[in-house]
């Protein structure tokens, strides 16, 4: 497994409207933590008045790193449900939000799972779903008078050059599908004066 599917860009802001309660839904691409506390900080901070906000992320090639939480609401009445969207749409990296404002009719917990899913489902199917590529770095060292030899490889596994430093000896950095890695590393070890790294 090469590659994953994920969205492409944030989908913010979709509305269900279940007897009388709002619930908006929110959907962020995120590759770490990082990433997603700050998505989650920031729809907290936009809707402070919401009752709750209930989510659930999967990160991780295989959706490994996971999360579903109910922000209160009955035990998994909602991040289950919001998760078990991820699932459905075999996505990962993705963090989506279902920010509920209350409107005075209790859902009952069947209610609440079938809106939490609604929620998170209209939230996705606005989401454009991408498969991306994994990718690694290599830093590879070499003489001055290889450079050619060694970009010319570069280009021909689709290496994106990051950082190019030439002096005597010269060092690049690049990123490349992972599913190069091999080939590449079989290439750059029958030369001589290279020596190289990948870096995760």
């Amino acid at each position: 497994m090469f590659n994953f599917k994920t969205i492409e860009s944030p989908v913010e802001n979709t509305l269900l409207k279940e007897k009388g309660s709002k619930f908006l839904g929110f959907a962020f691409p995120v590759n770490n933590e990082e990433e997603l506390k700050n998505a989650l900080e920031k729809i907290r901070a936009e809707h402070p008045k919401a009752t709750h906000h209930c989510y659930a992320f999967r990160m991780g090639l295989n959706g490994e790193n996971y999360r579903a939480n109910d922000d209160g609401e009955p035990s998994g009445s909602a991040g289950l449900p919001i998760y078990n969207q991820l699932l459905a749409h075999e996505i990962t990296n993705v963090l989506v939000i279902s920010v509920r404002y209350y409107g005075g009719t209790k859902l009952g917990v069947s209610g609440l799972v079938k809106a939490y899913k609604e929620s998170a489902k209209i939230t996705l199917e606005e989401a454009n779903i991408v498969t991306k590529e994994l990718e690694t770095t290599v830093e590879i060292q070499f003489n001055f008078n290889q450079q050619n030899i060694i970009f010319t490889l570069l280009s021909k596994y689709d290496a994106k050059v990051l950082q190019f430093e030439a002096n005597e000896n010269c060092i690049v950095t690049a990123s490349l599908k992972l599913l190069q890695k091999e080939n590449i590393s079989e290439k750059l070890s029958e030369m001589q004066y290279v020596s190289f790294k990948f870096k995760d």
